[in-house]
């Protein structure tokens, strides 16, 4: 799989984005290097290396770069990893893969040129002056006219340079939800960790309820208001140890494997990503694959009307043969030419549709501006408050549930307050880590939804160098 979608994608590069005259879109923006229709590199010329700046090189790039054996010996468990995995295995990739030879299968018929047409005639058979006349061979070939075949292979160039950045927009697309399970699950797993020291300072508190009972400090229904909390954080325990091996199974399928063996993934949910709406918004725009297939739907409809404006000029056939006429006994030849006449029919109608597909298409670049808006204004909504949730309770709230916690506990040892405003605070303390889990799961869904429509490649971004210090002056 990884050498066929290297092999294509590098084929669809170099053959299929501009592969006629007629510039497209992809062309101004992403020149080509010189190349036959076919995609055959030109003799002498150097092998095109994509720039790592542009997104579709990036393609080709990220899919070299893909370990030679697609199993890994060793379990995955980093992010960056299970992408890795999934630009070689996952089939979403692949479907695209196969579109690009398709479209260049299309791109090539569409310049073909008619076959000529071999044909034998014996007339005036039975004729009473003679045996006949013998036509062998006779051949008759049609010769198109107005460039309808390079017009032709325009529209289908267009439909190259289209497959070629929806195998763009699925490789980000799948990056982006590799991405968001990764994290589901790796919040799941910090879930069963803080879940885990709750319940071992649960066991702590009914142990203490037990010894304090004895001694006639607290009441048989405090201890029991203890047993309880202590089965609800066990409970909640349980629950999430069930839900961590199915959220391993999506990573995996998501990956392209759903056999894939996974045992923990590693990482953290510290140091998310910086976004800004506009910054973010502006990008998307300038770069998504999305905007620049509708972009290249214009030249596509364009090159379309090109070519039915192009049908009612007449094609001329012509028609050569050698004859042997057996009464005269002679050798001749025959040669004839013809052509409709446009009288009736001059794809009027072809022409209004493809005008209006034209017309469609300048509408479409629009509307998959604004979807694509919708969607990163949607991802950053969450991205900013589940970020703001996890920081405050970072900064403030969680700190001040951990001082409250350690002051009733000692306030309870000197006598101060009961074993139940302990408890009570503990499990503030506790619901507070929760919550902070929950939002960062949640913010880091939403950021890998933004890296997917940034098309990000390094993800996420390793964090900022601390500044170098100034070189002390020497002492004297």
């Amino acid at each position: 799989m990884r050498r066929i979608v290297k092999a294509v994608l590098l084929a669809s590069l170099s053959g299929g984005l501009g592969c006629t005259g007629v510039k497209s879109y992809l062309d101004r923006e992403l020149p080509p290097p010189p190349a036959d229709p076919l995609g055959h590199r030109v003799p002498g010329q150097k092998p095109h290396v994509a720039r790592r700046t542009d997104p579709v090189g990036a393609v080709v790039q990220a899919s070299a770069e893909v370990p030679a054996d697609p199993q890994h010996t060793q379990p995955l468990s980093r992010v960056d990893e299970f992408v890795g995995f999934a630009v070689a295995q996952n089939p979403r990739i692949g479907r695209a893969t196969i579109a690009i030879d398709a479209a260049q299968g299309r791109f090539v018929q569409a310049g073909l040129y008619p076959n000529p047409e071999l044909a034998a005639s014996y007339d005036e058979i039975g004729d009473r002056t003679g045996p006949g006349i013998l036509s062998v061979p006779r051949l008759t070939q049609t010769i198109v006219t107005g460039k309808k075949l390079k017009l032709s292979q325009a529209v289908a160039a267009r439909e190259v340079d289209q497959a070629a950045l929806g195998l763009l927009g699925e490789r980000y697309a799948v990056a982006a939800a590799v991405r968001a399970d990764f994290y589901q699950a790796l919040a799941l797993q910090q879930r069963i960790g803080v879940l885990a020291e709750l319940a071992r300072l649960a066991d702590e508190s009914v142990e203490n309820g037990r010894v304090l009972l004895k001694a006639q400090k607290i009441a048989k229904l405090d201890l029991i208001q203890i047993e309880i909390e202590r089965e609800r954080i066990q409970t909640d325990l349980h629950s999430v140890e069930k839900e961590l091996p199915a959220a391993y199974r999506r990573l995996a399928a998501t990956a392209g494997n759903s056999a894939l063996p996974i045992a923990a993934v590693a990482g953290s949910l510290d140091g998310l990503p910086d976004y800004d709406l506009e910054a973010t918004r502006v990008a998307v725009l300038a770069t998504h694959p999305d905007v620049r297939t509708a972009k290249v739907g214009i030249d596509r409809a364009q090159a379309a009307v090109r070519r039915a404006e192009a049908e009612p000029i007449p094609n001329v056939t012509v028609l050569g043969g050698f004859v042997r006429q057996f009464e005269n006994k002679s050798y001749d030849g025959t040669a004839a030419l013809s052509m409709p006449l446009p009288v009736w029919n001059r794809n009027q109608g072809n022409i209004r549709e493809a005008k209006a597909e034209l017309a469609r298409a300048a509408l479409n670049v629009t509307q998959v501006e604004n979807e694509l808006a919708d969607r990163v204004a949607t991802a950053f909504q969450t991205y900013a408050a589940a970020r703001e949730r996890a920081e405050r309770y970072r900064t403030e709230l969680i700190p001040r549930a951990e001082e409250t916690f350690k002051l009733s506990l000692d306030a309870f040892k000197g006598g101060q307050f009961e074993y139940l405003r302990v408890i009570e605070a503990q499990r503030t303390m506790a619901e507070l880590r929760l919550e902070r889990n929950r939002a960062l799961s949640e913010a880091w869904k939403a950021a890998a939804e933004l890296s997917g429509l940034l098309l990000e490649e390094a993800w996420p971004p390793a964090p900022p160098a601390p500044p170098m210090k100034p070189p002390e002056p020497p002492k004297p």
